[in-house]
């Protein structure tokens, strides 16, 4: 039994050795295939076993700015702040391909309400930092394309309450928008720290650049949010523009336009079912609701204002 044994053994040795020796010559390829071989740089350049793919990191241009003021790219605290924004929205497909989809049914409304306001059309980077163009409350209450506080929102003249919130009208909350900006930026001096004010709230910004002796947004050490604000809106300015150089191609036909074209009704009366009034007027609840995403409820009560309403044209 033992020499059956020990001749089990030396049988299945000999067949390895002659597989490993037959195996020999092709390991010369599969070392090929699977090369890690290290550049001066101390990358690997090919496949890898682990992660078969090649990831690129975007360089960085030699300058940017926001607004006309440029950032101080020679600091490389700067540059490694910017590089971080950078990559997170490179490669946060989804929501920066919402955004480039989107900008074509945005920005032709934004852009002219910024231009009759005199203020720079990069604020228009802002929205897109603040709500990449969705409709949407924030955990702090901030609501709309511009985000919003209801109490802002009523010192520049938006009508906020349970049947109407015009944080969500698009016209009106980007000339609210406007108006907060040039406000904040004749109190801080510059368009970089309006922003980081829009952020922040202009006594928060105040407080931080009188405690550290700070002269620019650049100066300042600033919570997490609001130390990379400007840079995200930096970011996306340069992806949203030069969308082909981070790898983004999105083809005519996919951009997003206005979802209706539309001729408008005065309402000076209460309505009592949104419903019954898109019926009448040969549309449904869904499309008057996308056009007029302001309305917060199925019925409005009118006192005093007028209300214009948007109806898809048949």
């Amino acid at each position: 039994m033992k020499r059956a044994s020990l001749l089990y053994l030396t049988v299945l040795a000999c067949f390895l050795s002659m597989l490993l020796f037959a195996a020999a010559g092709s390991v010369d390829s599969i070392s090929t295939v699977f090369s890690t071989e290290r550049t001066t740089e101390g990358l690997y350049e090919g496949p890898s076993l682990e992660t078969p793919q090649r990831v690129r990191s975007p360089r960085l241009k030699g300058s940017y700015n926001f607004a006309g003021e440029e950032l101080p790219m020679e600091d490389m605290d700067i540059r490694k702040r910017l590089d971080r924004e950078l990559l997170t929205n490179t490669f946060y497909h989804s929501s920066t391909q919402h955004i480039l989809k989107h900008k074509s049914a945005y920005f032709p409304i934004i852009e002219p309400i910024l231009r009759e306001e005199g203020v720079p059309e990069d604020l228009k980077y802002i929205a897109v930092a603040e709500s990449a163009f969705r409709d949407f409350k924030s955990p702090a209450g901030a609501s709309g394309v511009w985000h919003f506080m209801k109490g802002t929102a009523k010192q520049y003249g938006l009508e906020v309450n349970g049947e109407v919130d015009e944080r969500y009208h698009l016209e009106k909350s980007t000339r609210a928008a406007a108006r907060f900006l040039k406000d904040l930026k004749a109190q801080m001096g510059t368009w970089t720290l309006a922003a980081a004010a829009y952020n922040r709230g202009a006594a928060g910004v105040k407080n931080r650049i009188q405690q550290q002796r700070a002269e620019t947004y650049y100066d300042l050490n600033l919570n997490a949010e609001t130390a990379r604000y400007l840079f995200r809106i930096v970011a996306l300015k340069d992806i949203i523009e030069d969308p082909g150089y981070y790898g983004f191609f999105i083809e005519a036909e996919d951009i997003y336009h206005p979802d209706y074209d539309y001729s408008t009704v005065l309402v000076t009366k209460s309505v009592t079912n949104w419903g019954d009034f898109a019926r009448q007027h040969g549309t449904t609840y869904r499309k008057l609701k996308v056009l007029n995403p302001w309305l917060r409820e199925i019925n409005l009560t009118v006192s005093k204002n007028k209300y214009e309403i948007r109806i898809p044209r048949r």
